[in-house]
This record gives structure tokens, C-alpha cells and sequence, in this order.
């Protein structure tokens, strides 16, 4: 197919009307045609910004020239050399804000889709068989890897592919963490990708023991004194919702964005085949401007209800990715921005009734750099739903931090921790992803993951 170089090819999607009214995926990905014609869209530049930009620092060149020749099984080997979950990342990582963004064909026209490239590559070697290569020898030696979201996959398959047997613990009954839980179907199909991704680390030798919550069942000092783990890694993430501490907050009809679509996505509570409750709500408001916002809205809207975005800042400092943002538009979801709830009212039953908010204004930039809202006196309304979502960012869990010795966290509960390697105040255990920096993004968790597998590499190597 001919290529206008300045412009990417187009990626075909579900129609908004249509799309809206199911949880399959958006997004349909380019074929094989349309694949090869965007990859001849790539420079090949000699000192490649996009490697620069990307967190796990994927040979980005090199596998796109792989995908322009035809040679997608090989494309797929380069670009697991430096990621586990290519499928995963292909779908939700935000290139346009890494990669792409330092893409020099961007300068003048579209900057090379280097995301939907990745997607192909990784479901073609799924649809393939392709699976990534094992170690030759083993080093006989045990790391164990707390939580299996993108952080604790990505850590155990470095470290599985240099030779270390290792043991991911996962807290809920289906590993996956962040995958598995809060991003929805639409946005990342579970059982075509994310199971498909964690079988991969699986064929490495990783072992996933299920329902094992550390800080209960065992402890950190109990893994590394008496269970023979030479090293632990701290992948937990960050599951602790935060509320606003507002009237009304306690309300039936009250959910945490986390609580929310882990009870559409983990328990299936979207499908009438599985029994899990779930109060969908017909009037919708969801307190945040997040991609997790993005995604209990775009659920809450195929549930059926018609939905708030109701966000305090103004749409360009919404923290979403701009592609999700657009998607929530075109669907219909109704965005209440420069908004802040202030009170939720509950009828005679305790039940969600209304939220009263009231109006923003940009004042002067606050620490982050951004703008900060300030209220609008006389400004207040009322805002008539019937459930209330808040997705405001969540914390660690304080149970592991709380029950290891010598386990040094900030005022944020986060896990102190060396951004270069992982490493903790405590000998032999490294931490990474959420865990440490708050809830944050899937190749930052990744990124993280793959620098404490390098750090813990070169402790046991010692």
C-alpha cells in the first residue's frame, strides 16, 4: 500500500455508537499490510531519541526494520530482549508522551506509531506461537517477586532469562495485578493478551503461587531466613483508594474507581453469566481526570449509565492520555470540568441522591507546575446522580512495609527505594512500580522492574 511519509497510517477502531454498548476491544490494530507500510515511515536514525524515550529502552529501530522486511518473528526477539509484556505495553503504555514524542519523523508530519508497530509484533507472535527464549544455565539461586502486575512480571522475567529460578506471590486468586484488575476489557482484552503475556513469563520457569498475601501467610524476613529466597523483590503496586473526606462520602453508591473495575474486570461483574454485584448506576459521576477515571467511566457507560467526568482543572491539565480522553468523547461521556464536588446527598435509605460541586478557577501553578483551581464563590449546583465514583489516585498497602523489619517508607507509605537498582534499606530486597512511587504508569512499573532485576543480578553475583 502507498505511504504518505509525513502521515501515519490510520488504525482502524469500533465505531463510538457501537463500541459504547459492548467491552470488546477498541482499537483493532493494523495487519500485516498496514504494518510493513508504517514501518518504512522509520528513519533508522543513527542516534535513535525514541530508545531514549522509552523506559525499558526497547531497540526501537531494530525491530521496526525487522517488521518493514517481513520478519516479524524476529522483530518480536528484539523487542523481548528488553520487554515482557510487548502485547500490554502495544495497548496502554502512553508513547505519544515517550517514544513517539522524541520521534524525529515527528518534527515535520506524524511521528511513526511505534505503539500499534509493537502491538503487531507481539499479537503476530501470539497468533504464531512464538515464545521468548529460556536461559541456558541456571545460576541456582532463588529470587522471590511480590506481586505479579507489570512491575513483578517484568522483574521475574529478566531475571528468569539470566538464569535465577524465581517465585512470584500474588495476593488475589488470578495473577496479573493492575492488568488483570483495573484496566478494562476494551482497553486490554484479558484473555487473548494478558493471559497470553503472563504464560510467556511462565514458559521462562517463573513460578506464580496465587493467594498468597504477603505480610499473613509469610513474611518478607520469613522468605528470605527460612524459606530460601537469596533475594525479594517488592512489586505490590498501590491498591489503597483515597476519598475526598467530603459530606456524603460514606453513601451507598460510593465506589473507589479501584473497587469498581476490579469488580468488572477480576470478577466479571460486566458478563450476566457470573454472579458478582455490581450497582452500575443510571447517573454516573466519576471524581477525576486520570486514565483510571477514564476507564470506570468508559465502563460505567457500557453498563449502561450516563456519565460525568468531573474533574477541578481545565482539559489541558487533565492527566489522562489524550487518546482516552478522545475515545470518552466520542462516546459520550459528558465532561464537568473546572468542577469539584463538595457534598454528596443521600435519600432516606442512605443511598447516593445528588452531589452538590461547586465551580473552578485557574489560580497560580502549584508545586507540579500546574495551575491551581480555586473556588468560585455562589457558584455551587447540584449535580443529579445516582452513584458516585471516585478515582482520585491510591497508595500501598501498608501491610508488607508494617510487618518487614528494617524496611524504610515515606510519609506516603511508598517503599523507599534506589531508582538506578531497586535497592532498599534492607539487605537483599529491592522494590519497584507503585509500590514506590504511588500509583503511577505500566512501563514506569516495567521500567522499574527491569532496573531492580539488574540490580539484584549484580548483589547475588557478588
Amino acid at each position: 500500500m502507498e505511504t504518505d511519509v509525513l502521515k501515519r497510517v490510520p488504525v482502524r477502531e469500533q465505531e463510538p455508537k457501537v463500541r459504547a454498548a459492548n467491552f470488546e476491544e477498541v482499537c483493532l490494530g493494523y495487519n500485516k499490510e498496514e504494518a510493513m507500510a508504517e514501518a518504512t515511515r522509520c528513519l533508522k536514525c543513527k542516534n535513535p531519541q525514541c530508545v531514549k524515550g522509552c523506559p525499558v529502552n526497547i531497540d526501537i529501530p531494530g525491530f521496526i526494520k525487522e517488521v518493514e522486511e517481513g520478519n516479524f518473528d524476529e522483530a518480536y526477539h528484539v523487542i523481548n530482549k528488553y520487554s515482557a509484556l510487548p502485547a500490554v505495553c502495544g495497548r496502554v503504555c502512553p508513547q505519544e508522551s515517550q517514544c513517539e514524542a522524541k520521534c524525529i519523523r515527528g518534527i515535520k508530519g506524524d511521528a511513526v506509531s511505534i505503539g500499534k508497530l509493537e502491538r503487531f509484533v507481539a499479537d503476530t507472535a501470539r497468533e504464531n506461537g512464538i515464545k521468548p527464549a529460556k536461559a541456558e544455565t541456571k545460576k541456582g539461586k532463588n529470587v522471590a517477586v511480590i506481586g505479579s502486575g507489570p512491575a513483578g512480571l517484568t522483574c521475574a522475567g529478566d531475571l528468569a532469562k539470566l538464569g535465577y529460578d524465581v517465585t512470584i506471590f500474588e495476593a488475589l486468586h488470578k495473577a496479573g495485578g493492575v492488568l488483570s484488575y483495573g484496566i478494562p476489557e476494551f482497553r486490554l482484552p484479558k484473555s487473548s493478551v494478558v493471559d497470553s503475556e503472563i504464560e510467556n513469563v511462565k514458559s521462562l520457569g517463573v513460578k506464580i503461587e496465587t493467594n498468597v498475601v504477603i505480610g499473613k501467610a509469610v513474611t518478607i524476613d520469613e522468605l528470605l531466613n527460612e524459606e530460601g529466597f537469596d533475594a525479594v523483590f517488592i512489586g505490590s503496586g498501590a491498591g489503597l483508594p483515597r476519598f475526598m473526606g467530603i459530606p456524603g462520602e460514606n453513601a451507598n453508591g460510593v465506589f473507589s474507581a479501584n473497587e469498581y473495575l476490579t469488580r468488572s474486570n477480576l470478577m466479571k461483574a460486566f458478563d450476566d453469566n457470573y454472579d458478582t454485584p455490581i450497582s452500575a448506576g443510571k447517573k454516573v459521576a466519576v471524581v477525576g481526570g486520570g486514565n483510571v477515571a477514564m476507564d470506570a467511566a468508559r465502563t460505567a457507560l457500557r453498563l449502561g449509565a450516563d456519565v460525568h467526568i468531573v474533574y477541578r482543572r481545565s482539559e489541558a491539565e487533565l492527566p489522562a492520555r489524550v487518546e482516552e480522553v478522545h475515545h470518552a468523547k466520542e462516546e459520550g461521556i459528558i465532561f464537568d470540568l473546572l468542577t469539584n464536588p463538595v457534598e454528596i446527598f443521600e435519600d432516606e435509605d442512605g443511598n447516593v441522591k445528588g452531589m452538590k460541586c461547586i465551580r473552578m478557577e485557574l489560580g497560580e501553578p502549584d508545586e507540579s507546575g500546574r495551575r491551581s483551581p480555586v473556588e468560585i464563590p455562589g457558584s455551587e449546583f447540584v449535580l443529579d446522580v445516582d452513584t458516585v465514583i471516585m478515582s482520585l489516585g491510591t497508595s500501598p498497602n501498608p501491610l508488607i512495609s508494617s510487618t518487614t523489619e528494617g524496611l524504610e517508607v515515606n510519609r506516603r507509605k511508598c517503599i523507599v527505594a534506589e531508582e538506578s537498582d531497586g535497592s532498599t534499606s534492607k539487605a537483599a530486597v529491592y522494590a519497584g512500580g507503585d509500590a514506590v512511587t504511588g500509583a503511577a504508569t505500566v512501563i514506569l512499573a516495567m521500567g522499574a522492574g527491569k532496573a531492580a532485576a539488574k540490580g539484584i543480578d549484580e548483589f547475588l553475583s557478588k
